[in-house]
């Protein structure tokens, strides 16, 4: 039991966890992760100690990320993205204390009032962009326009996987290249949508300027 006193908590890609003996060797360019955590354990209730563990391991993850960020050379835009891409999930501390699960279903009876508001502006929104890139022919055909509109969105593929558009499925549009997305593939919602002055797809995202 002594040999096995100092052990971590190692987290895989594929949500298994495994509590082991630390690495030999840590990539000594990363972020410390807080030490001494285990000394409080024993003068401490369970739920509390394992609040803080997540408190600390919250925290180290912030700090790997920006970290990595600022190896690739994020900009402005880019870490702004990545920060609302991390709010997006929910801490490991919240999902300890279960904040996180009445945090969802608050914000779900709030999202049920505001549904059908929300929905009418995302098809405003996809209306304008795709009369701006597909104009209708005849302008003076009246009730059948919005007909023809859905005709001409069936032509059109998602530029990630490829497939065609459908009428009960968000799609965005690249400002950039002009292509158009399902929400899906490139992991925009519509409320996240309304928020994005100028979208760019991922593609777009990646190039960088070369001198």
């Amino acid at each position: 039991m002594d040999e096995k006193e100092n052990l971590c908590l190692y987290g895989f890609p594929n949500e298994q966890w495994e509590v082991n003996l630390p690495a030999e060797e840590v990539p000594p360019e990363l972020p410390e992760p807080a030490l001494g955590i285990n000394f409080a354990r024993d003068g401490m209730q369970e739920k509390d100690w394992l609040s803080l563990v997540a408190v600390h391991s919250d925290a180290w993850l912030l700090a790997v990320a920006f970290y990595f960020g600022s190896r690739f050379g994020f900009d402005k835009a880019d870490r702004k993205r990545l920060f609302t891409m991390i709010n997006d999930l929910p801490t490991i501390f919240e999902i300890v204390t279960g904040s996180a699960r009445k945090q969802a279903k608050e914000k779900s009876s709030n999202h049920s009032s505001n549904k059908s508001m929300s929905n009418a502006k995302v098809r405003v929104s996809e209306s304008a962009k795709f009369s701006k890139s597909m104009p209708a022919k005849d302008e003076e055909e009246g009730l059948d326009e919005e007909d023809e509109d859905e005709e001409e969105h069936g032509e059109t593929l998602c530029g990630a996987c490829g497939e065609n558009y459908a009428s009960d499925e968000f799609w965005i549009c690249c400002d950039i290249c002009e292509k158009w997305f399902h929400g899906k593939c490139v992991k925009i919602t519509p409320a996240r949508a309304e928020h994005i002055k100028q979208y760019k797809c991922p593609s777009c995202s990646n190039k960088r300027a070369r001198p």
